[in-house]
């Protein structure tokens, strides 16, 4: 099937690329389908582009290469709909946010993405961790190391 992206362009995806969302994603709840697209083999960064609105993507993070103590609890209900198991672990990604410079990209630590590849489902879940942020610092050092010596 093709899908349009103003990102990518013109995208040529199987059908078993496609991952369902079937709530929707929080503020886009009418969108279910999008297809996954890593950015390198070995990046910890991907997309997530919507098949119907070609303006709709997400720049996605995997959270455990920058936070690998990064965890949570997936209540049964999505833990079931997901159809996740021990032996059918989900993948976990964080929607990030990149402002005018790199250096201030900032993930949601409050409603990450968990999906079954395997069955091509999705679900953004909204944590009460109150101690996670939704606007977590992912190069927190690149700020430290661009204070000016004796600055404040």
């Amino acid at each position: 099937m093709k899908i349009e992206s103003t990102r990518f362009g013109t995208l040529e995806v199987a059908p078993e690329q496609v991952i369902r969302f079937p709530h929707g994603i929080p503020g886009f709840l009418d969108e279910k389908a999008f297809v996954h697209l890593p950015h390198g083999e070995d990046s910890p960064f991907s997309f997530l582009q919507s098949t119907a609105e070609a303006d709709l993507s997400f720049l996605l993070v995997d959270p455990f290469p920058f936070i690998p103590d990064y965890e949570f609890v997936l209540d049964d209900e999505p833990a079931s709909e997901l159809a996740v198991s021990e032996e059918n672990p989900p993948q976990v990604f964080l929607i990030a946010t990149v402002k005018e410079k790199i250096s201030d990209m900032t993930v949601n630590l409050l409603a990450p993405i968990v999906v079954n590849k395997v069955k091509g489902i999705g679900r953004q879940i909204i944590l009460d961790k109150t101690e996670y942020s939704i606007r977590y610092k992912l190069f927190p050092e690149v700020q430290a190391s661009e204070t000016p010596e004796g600055g404040e």
